[in-house]
Order: C-alpha cells, then sequence, then structure tokens
C-alpha cells in the first residue's frame, strides 16, 4: 500500500526590502531672517500690512521651520537626485547594472536657476539612469508624478512590479528644487525647499521589509488645494506661474485623511498601534504633523503620543516635497537626527500627502 510522507517546511515570505539609503542636503542655508525684509501679498494682490519680521515669526511659530536649504546654482533636481543615488547604491552595495527599475519622483523637473520653466523631457529617471553610467537596457527608467507623497508611491510600485514578478531590485528617487518655482511675495514660499532622498530596494526571503501599503485620491473639491499660479505682487506677470496653495484647506484635509489611511495601512498589515515605533511622514508643516499624529492615536482612544515616535527635520530643512520622507529615513537611520534610532525589527511608518490630492502610507518592518 502506496504511502504518503510530509515534510513540514517554514514558508519565509519575500519582501520588499530596504538595502541602501542615501540623501543630498543642498549646502545653501536660507534662515528665517533672510525673509524679513521681503514685502509680501495676500491671494487678493494687496499688501499684507503686518511687519514682514512679524510675519517671518508668526510662520515659525506655525510651521516651525527655522531654515531651509536650496541647492547651487550649477544643481538641478536631477544632479541632486544622482548624488542621493550614489550613497544610496555604495550603502547597499549593489552593482547598478543589475537594477531592474530606477523610479524619480518629483513634481517639476529640472528648473534652471533664475528661471520658472519647468524641464521632464527626458524623464528625469533617464538623466539619472545617465548619469550613474548605467549600460544595461533592461533597469527601466521613469517619473513618478503624485505630489508630495511622490516618493512613497515610487516605493509602492516598486513593491507592486516585484509581487508581479517583472522586478526584483530598484532605486526610487525623490528630488525637487521647489526654491526655483516659488513667489517670494508670497508668505508660502518660505515653506518650500530643495533636496534629495534614494533608497534602494530588493526583493528578498525575510521577516523585514514592506508589510502593507495604502494609496488614496481625493479629486473633487481638493484637486486644486495645490496648483500653480501667477505671482500675488501686483501687475505681475500672468504668464508666469508659481506653486500655490491653499494652506487652510490642506491642513484641515491632511488632519483627516492622513490619520485615517495611517490607521487602514496598520490595520492591513495587522500591526498594533502599540507596536509602532516610528512614524515618516512628509516635513510640511509641524503643526499640521503634530495634529495627524494626535488624530490617529485619538482613532485608536489613545490620548498621549509616544514622545519619540515621530522625528522631525523641517525645523531645518523645510519642506522639500518628495524628498522629505527619504532623506529624514536616511538621517535617523545613520543616527544624524539627536533623539531618535531604529533598530533591526522595528514597526515604522512612512506617510505623506500632497497635490491631488493625494495621501499614502507604507508599513515596514526594519
Amino acid at each position: 500500500m502506496p504511502y504518503f510522507c510530509a515534510f513540514k517546511r517554514e514558508i519565509v515570505a519575500k519582501r520588499t526590502i530596504i538595502t541602501g539609503t542615501g540623501s543630498y542636503i543642498p549646502t545653501e542655508v536660507v534662515s528665517n531672517a533672510d525673509f524679513a525684509s521681503h514685502r509680501f501679498y495676500a491671494e487678493d494682490h494687496k499688501v499684507i500690512e503686518t511687519a514682514p519680521a512679524e510675519v517671518v515669526e508668526k510662520f515659525k511659530l506655525i510651521t516651525g521651520i527655522a531654515e531651509r536649504r536650496y541647492a547651487g546654482e550649477e544643481l538641478n533636481a536631477s544632479d541632486i537626485a544622482t548624488i542621493a543615488a550614489q550613497k544610496a547604491i555604495a550603502d547597499s552595495g549593489i552593482d547598478p547594472e543589475t537594477l531592474d527599475q530606477l523610479i524619480v519622483a518629483h513634481n517639476f523637473g529640472n528648473v534652471i536657476k533664475n528661471t520658472i520653466q519647468t524641464d521632464a523631457v527626458p524623464a528625469l529617471a533617464c538623466r539619472v539612469k545617465h548619469n550613474l553610467k548605467i549600460h544595461n537596457p533592461s533597469c527601466v527608467a521613469y517619473d513618478v508624478l503624485f505630489g508630495c507623497p511622490g516618493w512613497v508611491q515610487g516605493m509602492i510600485q516598486a513593491d507592486a512590479f516585484f509581487k508581479a514578478g517583472i522586478a526584483n531590485k530598484a532605486l526610487v528617487i525623490g528630488a525637487e528644487t521647489l526654491s526655483r518655482v516659488i513667489d517670494m511675495h508670497d508668505r508660502d514660499s518660505m515653506i518650500f525647499s530643495d533636496g534629495a532622498g534614494a533608497c534602494v530596494v530588493e526583493y528578498k526571503d525575510g521577516e523585514s521589509g514592506i508589510l502593507a501599503s495604502l494609496a488614496v485620491t481625493h479629486s473633487v473639491d481638493e484637486a486644486y488645494y495645490i496648483y500653480l499660479g501667477q505671482s500675488y505682487k501686483p501687475d505681475s506677470d500672468p504668464s508666469v506661474r508659481y506653486i500655490k496653495m491653499k494652506g487652510r484647506k490642506v491642513y484641515e484635509y491632511a488632519v483627516k485623511h492622513v490619520a485615517e489611511a495611517m490607521k487602514s495601512c496598520l490595520e492591513k498589515a495587522g500591526v498594533d498601534i502599540k507596536d509602532l515605533k516610528k512614524v515618516f511622514i512628509h516635513q510640511a508643516n509641524e503643526k499640521m504633523d503634530d495634529a495627524i499624529m494626535r488624530t490617529l492615536y485619538k482613532l485608536y482612544g489613545i490620548k498621549e503620543i509616544p514622545k519619540d515616535i515621530m522625528p522631525m527635520s523641517i525645523q531645518w530643512l523645510g519642506n522639500s516635497s518628495v524628498a522629505t520622507v527619504p532623506t529624514l529615513y536616511d538621517l535617523v537611520k545613520n543616527q544624524q537626527v539627536k533623539g531618535y534610532e531604529i533598530s533591526s525589527g522595528d514597526i515604522i511608518l512612512f506617510a505623506s500627502v500632497g497635490a491631488g490630492m493625494n495621501i499614502n502610507a507604507i508599513c515596514y518592518r526594519v
């Protein structure tokens, strides 16, 4: 009589794992004091009578920003993306010729200093691949336009391609030079900055990696909360447009919906909020990020937020859009943010919100 022998084998799931990180922090430091002599105008093109120095001080109290970084005149978004990429590749130890995908998240392409024209042809990803001298034609280079959550979305896309069996190794970069698309007569211009962050991700067996992800888009009433518009300065050229933001609308939207998305992502991963060690959230506004975190924990019926749950870099780096999350993760991983560190096995969240309006989140085990 035939018999069957069953062998028990431990199944280890393949996951998308970050194997290297890198970032580029521009060297030009612009403090709040540099804006104290500006003349600011409101959306109706009327001068804001409040003294500029007082406007700047109030801005710091709301956003937490004391200074920001601007890229040097000789560098474009694709250049700083390349620098961050080189660091991530070196950190991972991979051969760049083995990359299956090269993804660059941005919003404005390359903008030459002292101009306002965006240039995204060829794609920034193709320019970075060119700069890195990657010859492999199977390394597919493409851009992601998803507002400030672009880098997180690039990670989600890489994870999806891995699971589909199309790729096993990718380089995901977020880079922006927002200092070149701001209206210096708009108070919101003080928020924005430049920077780049990158990571190498690989599809490997192991306990660490992406546990779950989530993305949502609200584009009915919310589509134009962030947009391009003319300068607030009277008699400005209407054909020249700058990044604009309905600040109050963005704040209210983010506080409500980002926390909901983060909770849904944790639930999708089967992770208890009490097991969450760190949240790497888009560095848009310190007050807004604090409110998002309070809302998240309130959804779980928890009043007190853990003191070391949310590292911040906005105070000295400003809002560099798609670069904020990967840059912050790289800094904390390398113990460059005082009082914050991550350890193997930690459960963390990446989360972001931005133009569209788009929101996304990733639950990740270090």
